[in-house]
């Protein structure tokens, strides 16, 4: 019996067999038919080794046989806390190989929110590095062993190693010595309508959410991705959003091997070494937060160097500011700038295509990908009329199986096939998607509704301005005002007086405006880049609750 409750019903799994957008297919599926076709073509590469497809395979079956060795089955949980490196992607293999279940934990993770993870996954193995940007993981895990009952193993990549620790790649090595049965491994083949992984919501509003995903429903959303951007076995794809989380995972593990792709995994995100990577690798595909993309094409080195190879960059996060677009065709005018929209819940749902105006590239998040559906309902889940605005649902072959050990939170959020994404949006004549906020991130000022997106995007078409967030701030007499918290580009200065003059050029009604404005060098992000607008509230509401106390 299947120690995972997930929503999948014959129903469903004959729906999305029949209609061919679940292809029953392993990722390791994929890596067989790349290693039969370029068995020697560069698969892998990152800050600190190159792989071919033939020695990747070769270090995934020793892998699998190492984790077997551990004593891992089938629907054990194994914990990837790793930065982007060869050896999550090879852990991520050999786990699928088997049957073992994949948790992505962002190395950005720490003490109560790693116990957290842990704990409500059940993972009996934990990868960490031995050090990455000067933080000890090994002293870190030392000192939670006594809140993680599940963990019995603890695996340390890196090069420095303690007594009586074994460097991850000479476990495997030790078992393959001892096995070596190729056919014990077939014999474990999992469905691929079993749970495969784990991913935590970025914990943006709240504490994250386990979510569990199958072979299925992450191979589903990269055939569409490839299908609708036109991707091959010959692109060369980059990806710098950690691997511990959805985007990165979906686009930086998943993606390149479905294709028979090259990969570059920047571990550390700096724009210069990016554009030397373009150039060395011949990078064709890079995705990111619109930051990446600003950081880009402002580096420092981007006149020295050969970018003609780039001819694509996927945006998250919302739509494009028109300014960043303006600046990008100027610079790297070959490049084809997308954006798009999704969740760990679901991938990639709506995305802009290749001839696209720019009045739907500049204002929307895309249209549904092939297979996918999207309404926008009222609060009675009744669609409404076109470009009018209300809670974006969706359905498909994409969507998660339920959040581990929350049966009923799954349940609260679906509404018969339809998914409660959480985001309001408006959806146009075409198709076309435009997210407006989340539910959560309303400020209601004096029984007035803030449209919190709609005066962000226009912020960010101020060129003083480079990354901006509106949050809702305690009032004893209106109930909430509106924050802006902003990040200010290089030798640019900005005030109040300024801000909201800015925002009555471009007819923002006065009643929208921010009445405070925090500037700040960084602001709190989750794993994918998103601010996090949860842990800004928490910080005015502490402040209100101070100043309560001193009165």
């Amino acid at each position: 019996m299947t120690r995972f409750t997930t929503l999948l019903s014959p129903e469903l799994i004959a729906q999305h067999t029949s209609s061919g957008a679940w292809p029953n297919r392993l990722l390791n599926d994929f890596l067989a038919d790349d290693l039969a076709k370029t068995p020697d073509k560069v698969a892998l590469i990152d800050s600190r080794q190159k792989l071919t497809y033939r020695e990747l395979d070769r270090r995934v079956t020793r892998c699998a046989f190492g984790l077997l060795d551990m004593g891992l089955k089938a629907e054990d949980v194994m914990a990837l806390q790793l930065p982007n490196w060869i050896e999550f992607i090879i852990l991520h293999l050999a786990a699928t190989r088997i049957g073992v279940v994949s948790a992505l934990i962002t190395p950005v993770s720490r003490n109560r929110e790693l116990v957290h993870m842990l704990n409500l996954s059940e993972a009996k193995l934990i990868v960490i590095p031995d050090q990455f940007r000067q933080h000890d993981y090994r002293k870190m895990l030392f000192n939670l062993k006594a809140e993680l009952p599940h963990v019995k193993h603890i695996l340390v990549v890196g090069e420095t190693l303690h007594a009586n620790e074994m460097k991850w790649e000479s476990f495997a090595d030790y078992a393959w010595e001892k096995n070596q049965s190729l056919e014990q491994l077939e014999h474990l083949r999992p469905d691929a309508n079993a749970v495969t992984e784990i991913v935590f919501t970025s914990g943006a509003t709240g504490e994250p959410k386990g979510v569990m995903h199958t072979s299925n429903t992450i191979v589903a959303p990269q055939l569409a991705l490839a299908q609708s951007l036109h991707l091959c076995a010959d692109d060369v794809l980059h990806i710098a959003s950690t691997i511990g989380h959805q985007t990165g995972f979906l686009n930086g593990v998943r993606l390149p091997l479905q294709l028979g792709a090259t990969v570059v995994l920047q571990d550390v995100w700096r724009a210069e070494q990016m554009v030397e990577w373009i150039d060395q690798y011949r990078i064709t595909v890079s995705s990111g937060s619109a930051t990446f993309l600003l950081d880009l094409l402002r580096a420092n080195n981007l006149a020295e160097n050969d970018l003609s190879s780039l001819r694509l960059f996927r945006c998250g996060g919302g739509p494009i500011p028109r300014a960043l677009l303006h600046e990008a065709r100027e610079k790297l005018p070959q490049v084809s700038i997308h954006c798009g929209w999704g969740q760990s819940e679901n991938a990639v749902v709506t995305l802009t295509r290749p001839g696209d105006t720019d009045e739907k590239l500049l204002s929307t998040d895309g249209r549904a990908q092939p297979g996918m559906q999207v309404r926008v309902v009222d609060a009675k889940h009744q669609p409404l009329t076109p470009d009018q605005e209300g809670r974006l649902q969706c359905a498909g072959p994409f969507m998660f199986v339920g959040y581990i050990k929350q049966t009923q939170l799954t349940q609260e959020n679906f509404i018969g096939p339809w998914f409660d994404t959480g985001d309001l949006a408006t959806l146009d004549l075409d198709g076309y998607v435009r997210i407006t906020g989340r539910i959560k991130d309303i400020i209601i000022r004096g029984g007035e509704n803030i449209p919190v997106k709609y005066v962000e995007d226009a912020l960010y078409e101020d060129t003083r301005i480079q990354d901006a967030a509106i949050v809702a701030m305690p009032d004893p007499r209106l109930g909430e005002r509106a924050c802006a918290f902003v990040i200010c580009r290089e030798h640019q200065h900005l005030n109040l007086s300024d801000m909201q003059a800015f925002l009555s050029t471009r007819g923002i009604a006065k009643v929208y405006w921010p009445e405070r404005l925090e500037i700040r060098a960084t602001l709190p992000r989750t794993a994918n880049g998103k601010i996090r607008k949860a842990d800004l509230r928490e910080e005015l509401r502490k402040e209100s609750q101070n100043t309560s106390k001193a009165h």
